[in-house]
């Protein structure tokens, strides 16, 4: 694959403690906490050549469906990539997984029929210029499947989600922002949404800053720009 834009390290994020806490949480939230679902959810459906940006330790990998080709996933923290090499190796449809960011991504132009963003638009440095890569990488026509943490839509729930964000929460969290808007950032990249709903993960639990999500597909447009 031909490098595009800016090139990035391998290790341009890295986040040890948190990767290894995330890896551990998000197996049991899976399981237990209804997450599971959620991701057979967000990817039923798709086919053809998919890139999944911010894999992390590769929990979607066993919920792709047959008829994807192949997912190129995108990981840049060095030890949840190491783990999503290994969950790849069990997946049942090919899966590379390649150091990059999701504001380079090493991909071609118009090389995708489908992108998946999961629980990654939190905690990427730039949003929009996320969002204009995978613009770029998807051919005309092409879906994005979201799965995001988002701002809540209660008042004192977005204050809270706002506080720690301005405080520990990023620094714990590996730079994670509970309190950033993904729908509204899609849209203002220029796709458009198909479908969405607003959701709570875990599902069961104590609540947290960033419990609510919101999960569904946009659309690059057939013809046009961003």
């Amino acid at each position: 694959m031909s490098k595009q834009r800016t090139k990035a390290g391998p290790d341009a994020v890295h986040h040890p403690l948190f990767a290894r806490f995330y890896a551990r949480v998000s197996a049991v939230a899976d399981a237990k906490g209804g997450v599971g679902e959620v991701r057979r959810e967000l990817l039923d459906g798709l086919s053809g050549r998919i890139v999944e940006v911010g894999a992390g330790n590769g929990l979607n990998f066993p919920h792709y469906p047959a008829a994807v080709s192949e997912v190129v996933a995108i990981e840049p923290e060095r030890v949840l990539r190491r783990l999503a090499v290994e969950e790849g190796l069990r997946a049942g449809v090919p899966v590379d997984v390649v150091p990059g960011t999701a504001e380079a991504l090493p991909v071609k132009s118009e090389a995708f029929d489908g992108a998946v963003a999961s629980l990654v638009l939190c905690s990427v440095r730039d949003v929009p210029r996320s969002l204009a890569e995978l613009w770029r990488v998807l051919k005309p026509g092409g879906e994005l499947r979201f799965l995001e943490h988002g701002l809540a839509r209660g008042r004192v729930a977005a204050a809270v989600q706002r506080g720690v964000d301005a405080t520990v929460w990023p620094r714990l969290f590996g730079g994670c922002r509970t309190a950033r808007d993904p729908l509204a950032g899609i849209e203002a990249a220029g796709f458009e949404i198909v479908t969405y709903r607003r959701l709570r993960l875990p599902e069961r639990g104590v609540p947290l800053p960033s419990s609510p999500a919101v999960l569904g597909v946009a659309r690059r447009p057939a013809s046009g720009t961003a």
